[in-house]
Formats: C-alpha cells, sequence, structure tokens
C-alpha cells in the first residue's frame, strides 16, 4: 500500500509540527508581554495616578520625594 499517496505522509507531519511551533511561539509572546505589564514601578503609579488626577500636586510631590529616599 502507498500510505504517502493520500496526502497523509510526510508533509502532514512537517505542516502539523509547523502549527504547532507557531502556536507555541504566539503564546510564549502573550505570557511576555503579560509578565511586562505586571512590573510596574511605584513611580510609574503615582505617574499615572496624578495624570488621571487622583492626587493633587501636593500628594504628588510629597509621595514621589518619599520614593527617592528610599
Amino acid at each position: 500500500m502507498h500510505y504517502f499517496d493520500h496526502g497523509w505522509g510526510m508533509g502532514f507531519g512537517m505542516w502539523f509540527t509547523f502549527i504547532v511551533f507557531v502556536l507555541i511561539v504566539f503564546y510564549c509572546l502573550k505570557e511576555s508581554t503579560k509578565s511586562e505589564k505586571q512590573d510596574a514601578s511605584a513611580q510609574d503609579i503615582l505617574d499615572k495616578r496624578y495624570a488621571n488626577g487622583e492626587i493633587d500636586t501636593e500628594e504628588y510631590k510629597e509621595k514621589s520625594s518619599a520614593l527617592r529616599e528610599k
């Protein structure tokens, strides 16, 4: 019998391997961007709160100088 004549031969295995590889790459990229978003520093958070108007200038300067002292 000629199994390679029906399209399920070596070519299918190579395409399957390629698709699995692409899925793994996309998963790794997704996970790496997720960890970058979680690693915001305290100063970054303070800057965003000030930019959004959640804290006033006096409170921003006070907390910013306290962060620099540490």
